[in-house]
């Protein structure tokens, strides 16, 4: 793949489908990997050009010392549009991803629009993760191998439904973070990203039209954090996802896919 450069941090990243259709930026949550998008790029592929790309830490990009922030990692979606010749792009981001979003279109000028799955805008306001999940992830077996740490810490991100119904997935998306997930220090650094951004005071600021997405039962960024988003953002659509968790693009990808043609095909 493809490899961008910030400030000599080298960024992969893959560009696909139509050359001549507008252009998709997708950007990946807090440790995942470019799979994450596979069920989007999918739907969307035929007629979007799409962009997938590793965060700092992750998958094929370098991980330089940390800790980060989400104007680095702006940053890096600025080099990484810049070195495909992407002049504009609808960006679509989830979790760390869409506060990255965010911060992307408040610091620079190539998004069309954004759509925001699973996030928040940061801050004293925000609604934090709640305790229950802050102890799965926390409080993993010490016995416990590489990818049973990835499955205890994982589980809350979907419905127990889901879980128990969708094992196949679920040992998928466990082989591919095998493969792409970041170093426990790398995580910790990203982690960092997360901590430090806050941009409550800014929201009217991003006057891109802007796309909602959030599962209603969302155990690791709560729903109520995108009602404030939809609250504050001046351009603002707003599609929950209802009876889902953190990975509602993954658990309900056919309606997230038709709410986000409708959006992206009316901008």
């Amino acid at each position: 793949m493809p490899i961008a450069s910030n400030d000599g941090v080298g960024l992969s990243y893959e560009l696909s489908g139509p050359s001549d259709a507008d252009t998709i930026a997708f950007v990946e949550g807090l440790s995942y990997g470019t799979w994450m998008w596979r069920w989007q790029r999918e739907a969307l592929g035929e007629d979007y050009q799409t962009l997938v790309w590793d965060n700092r830490g992750t998958g094929d990009s370098d991980e330089p010392e940390g800790p980060y922030t989400t104007e680095q990692m702006a940053g890096d979606l600025e080099a990484v549009l810049a070195d495909a010749g992407i002049e504009s792009a609808h960006v679509v981001g989830a979790s760390l991803g869409g506060m990255i979003a965010q911060q992307y279109a408040l610091d620079y000028d190539r998004a069309e629009s954004l759509t925001l799955l699973a996030t928040t805008h940061g801050g004293d306001e925000s609604v934090p993760i709640p305790d229950e999940t802050q102890q799965q992830m926390l409080n993993v077996p010490e016995e416990y191998d590489r990818a049973e740490r990835i499955r205890h810490k994982m589980r809350p991100a979907v419905t127990e439904t889901f879980w128990e119904e969708r094992s196949d997935v679920i040992d998928r998306i466990v082989e591919w973070r095998l493969e792409t997930d970041p170093s426990d220090e790398a995580y910790e650094w990203q982690v960092a990203a997360v901590g430090g951004f806050d941009v409550s005071d800014r929201l009217g600021e991003i006057t891109e039209p802007t796309l909602i997405v959030h599962g209603t039962d969302d155990r690791v960024v709560p729903f109520e954090n995108a009602k404030l988003l939809a609250n504050e953002l001046p351009d603002a659509g707003f599609e929950p996802i209802d009876g889902r968790s953190h990975l509602c693009f993954i658990e309900q990808s056919d309606s997230v896919n038709e709410h986000l043609r409708t959006f992206l095909d009316d901008v």
